[in-house]
């Protein structure tokens, strides 16, 4: 119940610091903050489905709010421009039209069915970025896995390394419980041995984790179709989707390396962008940023908030269009980088 508590309280709180920076960015205030641009994180785009437990709606948005959030862009006198352009826009002189680019993280099939047509409309260039195991059906989502087996379970039993215990999973507060529990462990363990761990729990109850990977991601063919769209580029985003800071340095260079030649091999084209996995500073460090020059990656973009600026292109920060705050003023306010400073960045 307190975590439940406690995420709700967060959710007000950054609704409420959105709702702020609107009203001061329509009153014309602190226009210093907005910067050159802004980069977007996406995960799915797809049509609402209402569920009690959602543990991962935070990583998805409507194909109506995303074409919304290009309307009010488009009107606030953004223009719209390929990732691995910001580079050169980042230096030019200060004073011209404000940028927008688009990135869309794991490689979700609805993003073709449901966010191309959006962007299409709108003549916006988007990346997405691709992770071999998913697109490649060798290695699981463990949130997707998750999300699908603790709202089918009754009770599970697992061992978070004091033994096995069992978790009750009635009604969605426990299931909540559960889901925090997995996340802690599989960030405070080795990541591989625990999603396998998952995986294995999934299977016992009947669950084939790499059957939801199929279901959602873009396979071989999918992002070699998409990848010839004008629009469309596709990006590196590692094999196994671990987070790079907490691998050894040659084999967080092997994620990143193998996964650039997967990109290129489908498509011709080696990516000169790349996505960090989780891309909190636990998760990407220095280190990684160092190892995206020395591969040759000229855009590696974090989830930090934040908006671009010269002279770090190797660990770009993102505003994410979030699930809980699908509305358009939100968009203005995330762009205009009023948050940011609210919140004293």
């Amino acid at each position: 119940m307190a975590g439940q508590l406690k995420r709700l309280a967060k959710r007000a709180a950054i609704g409420a610091g959105l709702e702020a920076s609107f009203l001061i960015a329509a009153a014309g205030l602190m226009r210093q903050a907005r910067g050159r641009g802004v980069i977007f994180t996406l995960h799915h785009v797809r049509p609402h489905a209402a569920r009690a437990f959602a543990p991962n709606a935070h990583l998805e948005i409507t194909p109506h709010f995303l074409d919304a959030a290009l309307r009010r862009l488009t009107r606030d006198g953004y223009r719209f421009v390929p990732l691995n352009e910001l580079p050169a826009l980042l230096a030019e002189p200060e004073g011209g039209r404000p940028f927008a680019a688009f990135t869309l993280d794991d490689g979700y099939a609805n993003n073709m069915e449901h966010a191309l047509p959006v962007f299409e409309r709108h003549r916006a260039p988007f990346t997405v970025f691709v992770t071999k195991g998913f697109a490649e059906g060798s290695h699981s989502i463990w949130w997707e896995t998750l999300a699908v087996l603790l709202r089918q379970a009754k009770d599970i039993r697992f061992d978070f390394g004091r033994g096995s215990e069992r978790l009750a999973l009635a009604d969605p507060r426990q299931q909540w419980d559960a889901f925090d529990r997995f996340t802690r462990y599989i960030h405070s363990f080795d990541e591989a041995r625990a999603v396998a761990a998952i995986d294995t729990l999934a299977r016992e109850n009947g669950i084939e984790p790499t059957d939801i990977v199929r279901d959602l991601v873009m396979g071989p063919a999918q992002l070699q179709q998409l990848a010839r769209h004008p629009l469309a580029a596709l990006g590196a985003h590692t094999i196994s989707h671990r987070a790079l800071a907490r691998l050894p340095e040659a084999e967080a260079r092997i994620e990143m390396e193998v996964s650039a030649d997967y990109v290129e091999a489908l498509t011709g084209i080696r990516p000169a962008t790349i996505a960090y996995p989780y891309g909190t500073p636990e998760a990407a460090s220095a280190r990684e940023a160092a190892l995206v020059r020395r591969l040759g990656f000229s855009v590696a973009v974090t989830t930090q908030p934040g908006l671009p600026a010269a002279g770090k292109p190797g660990y770009l920060p993102r505003m994410s269009l979030n699930g809980f705050y699908q509305k358009q003023r939100y968009v203005s306010a995330l762009a205009s980088g009023i948050p940011l400073k609210i919140m004293g960045r």
